[in-house]
C-alpha cells in the first residue's frame, strides 16, 4: 500500500480555513450519522429485497409508486439477477422468502406486498443515505452537494481528509478562499455526475468526498506538478520504505490506477473510480482555466498585500543585496517598498545601514528619523528609543517637534511615567514659541498631578501655561481647572472655595 506522508510544500501565507473547516464538518457530520446509518442500511436493505423477492415471484401484484421504481431500477440494472429471482427454483435467501413461497393466496401476497410497500416509505423518509446519497439512476439535486459530506466507515473518512489536507491547503493559499470553496463543491457536484454517466440507471448510493479530493488531485497536478510528494510504501510484515516522487508522474500513475479498476470492476469493487477519473480530469481542466485567465494572478496579489508575502519577498531580497555588497540593488529595492509601505520598518532600516556604509551621515539621519516616527505610529517604542538614540549619537540634534510629542505620549502610554515627562520637558526647551508647546505643557502637568504624584510640579506647569504668551483661549478652561487640583492636592487654604 502506498500513502501519501507530506510534500516538499508544507506552509502557507494563511491559516487554510476552509480547507480546516471542510475537514472539521465532514468528521462533525459523519460522527453525527454513522451511528444512524449503520442501524438503517439492514432493515432497508432487508426491505427492499423482500420487494424485489415478492414482485418477481408474483409480477401480478400491484406496487406502490416508491415499489415500482425500487423494481424498474432493479430489472435495468441487472436484469441477469433479475431473470434469476424470477425463476421458482431460485435459491431461497432468508425465512421470509422461504414462508412467501408457501402462500398461494393472491389476496394474502397483497397484504405483503402492501406491508412492505408502507414500511419501505417509513423507512426511505428517515434515511440518510436514500435522501442524502447519491443514485445514479434518480439523483436529487440536493445530493449532488450531500453525498460529497457523508462517509462509509472510518477509514473512508480518514482517507479522503488526509488527501484533502495535502492537496486542500496549498490550493486554498494560490486560489484565495471563496474561489477555493466554490471549486470544491462544484468539483464535487461533477465527479458526482461523471460517476453517473459511467453508470447510469445504477441505483448503488454513492457518498464520500473522494470525486472532490480527486479534483484537488488533478489541481494539484496542474498547478504544481515538479513538486516532490514523498510516499510511504507498506510492503507488509512491518515493513517500510519511504521514498520521493514528483506530482509530474505519480499523480497520473494514481490515474491510470483509478482507471483501470474502473473498466475492469466497475462497481463490483464497492468503489466510485469513474467518480474519481472525472473529478481528476475536472480539477486538471479547471486549474488550467484558472491560470490562463489570470483570475489566480489577480487573487494572489490581493492575498499578499492583506499578508504582507510581497512584501516580505521584497525585504529579503533588499537584505540580501545588502549582505552581498550591492548597495546599489539593495539601495534601489528598499525604495520600491517604500513607495507602497512607506511606514516599512524593515526597508527603513535597511537604508539606515547602507547609508550608514556610504558614511552619509546626513541621510541616515533623515533614516532613523523616518524609521523613529514608523516605529512611533506602530506603537513600540522600545525600538523608537533606540533609534532616538542612534540619531543622537550620529551627531543628530533634536527631534521633530511632532515626532518628539508623539514619543512622549507613547511613552505615556506604556507606562514609562518618568520617562514620558522627561520628554515633555525637552519638548518645552527646545519648542517654547511652537503651538505645540502649550498640549505639552497640560500634558506634563497632568502628567504629574495624576500618575507621578508631583503636585508641586504640575501647579508650575499650569501656571506657565497660564501665563503663556501663545493665545489660549480655547484651553483656559482645562488650564484653571488643573490649577484648581493642583492646588486641592497641595492643601492650600482657598482652593476649595476657588473651586466652588
Amino acid at each position: 500500500m502506498l500513502i501519501p506522508i507530506r510534500h516538499e510544500n508544507m506552509s502557507a501565507r494563511r491559516w487554510p480555513i476552509v480547507t480546516v473547516g471542510l475537514i472539521v464538518l465532514n468528521s462533525v457530520i459523519f460522527l453525527a450519522t454513522q451511528g444512524t446509518m449503520q442501524q438503517e442500511s439492514p432493515e432497508l436493505g432487508k426491505t427492499k429485497a423482500h420487494i424485489l423477492l415478492l414482485a418477481a415471484q408474483h409480477p401480478e401484484l400491484k406496487l406502490a409508486a416508491n415499489e415500482q421504481q425500487l423494481v424498474d431500477d432493479f430489472k435495468a440494472s441487472y436484469p441477469g439477477e433479475w431473470a434469476r429471482t424470477q425463476s421458482s427454483t431460485a435459491d431461497l435467501v432468508d425465512a421470509w422468502d422461504a414462508q412467501m413461497r408457501l402462500i398461494e393466496e393472491p389476496a394474502k401476497l397483497q397484504s405483503m406486498m402492501d406491508d412492505l410497500a408502507d414500511q419501505f416509505s417509513k423507512l426511505s423518509t428517515v434515511s440518510i443515505t436514500e435522501q442524502y446519497a447519491f443514485v445514479p439512476a434518480h439523483p436529487t439535486a440536493i445530493s449532488y452537494l450531500t453525498a460529497n459530506f457523508l462517509h462509509g466507515g472510518w477509514l473512508h473518512l480518514i482517507g479522503n481528509m488526509w488527501f484533502l489536507w495535502l492537496a486542500g491547503f496549498v490550493l486554498e493559499d494560490v486560489w484565495g478562499r471563496w474561489l477555493y470553496t466554490a471549486f470544491y463543491l462544484i468539483a464535487g457536484a461533477a465527479a458526482l455526475q461523471i460517476h453517473a454517466l459511467a453508470n447510469s440507471g445504477s441505483i448503488i448510493p454513492t457518498l464520500g468526498a473522494s470525486g472532490a479530493v480527486a479534483a484537488l488531485m488533478g489541481a494539484f497536478l496542474v498547478r504544481f506538478p515538479k513538486m516532490k510528494i514523498e510516499m510511504l510504501w507498506l510492503i507488509g510484515l512491518g515493513r517500510t520504505y519511504r521514498f520521493q516522487a514528483e506530482a509530474y508522474w505519480l499523480l497520473p500513475f494514481w490515474l491510470l490506477g483509478e482507471i483501470f479498476y474502473g473498466t475492469v470492476f466497475g462497481q463490483m469493487s464497492g468503489v466510485a473510480h469513474w467518480a474519481h477519473v472525472g473529478g481528476f480530469v475536472f480539477g486538471a481542466l479547471g486549474a488550467l482555466a484558472i491560470q490562463h485567465s489570470g483570475l489566480e494572478r489577480t487573487i494572489n496579489r490581493g492575498i499578499e498585500e492583506k499578508t504582507g508575502y510581497a512584501e516580505g519577498k521584497a525585504i529579503e531580497a533588499a537584505q540580501d543585496h545588502l549582505a552581498h555588497g550591492r548597495l546599489n540593488e539593495a539601495f534601489a529595492a528598499a525604495n520600491d517598498i517604500l513607495k507602497s509601505a512607506p511606514d516599512s520598518t524593515e526597508a527603513l532600516g535597511i537604508l539606515r545601514d547602507l547609508h550608514w556604509r556610504r558614511g552619509e551621515t546626513a541621510a541616515q539621519q533623515d533614516a532613523l528619523l523616518r524609521l523613529c516616527a514608523a516605529h512611533v505610529k506602530g506603537n513600540d517604542v522600545t525600538c523608537a528609543l533606540e533609534d532616538y538614540s542612534a540619531y543622537l549619537e550620529s551627531g543628530g540634534e533634536k527631534l521633530p517637534a511632532a515626532l518628539l510629542f508623539d514619543l512622549a505620549r507613547g511613552l505615556e502610554s506604556h507606562e514609562q511615567f518618568d520617562r514620558a515627562r522627561a520628554e515633555y520637558e525637552k519638548f518645552l526647551e527646545i519648542y517654547p514659541t511652537e503651538r505645540q508647546s502649550l498640549p505639552v505643557q497640560l500634558a506634563a502637568a497632568r502628567l504629574c498631578l495624576k500618575k507621578l504624584n508631583q503636585p508641586e510640579d504640575a501647579l508650575r506647569l499650569y501656571r506657565a501655561a497660564e501665563q503663556s504668551p501663545i493665545p489660549h483661549l480655547d484651553w483656559d478652561t482645562a488650564i484653571q481647572a488643573g490649577i484648581r487640583e493642583a492646588q486641592a492636592a497641595l492643601g492650600k487654604p482657598g482652593a476649595a472655595a476657588a473651586a466652588r
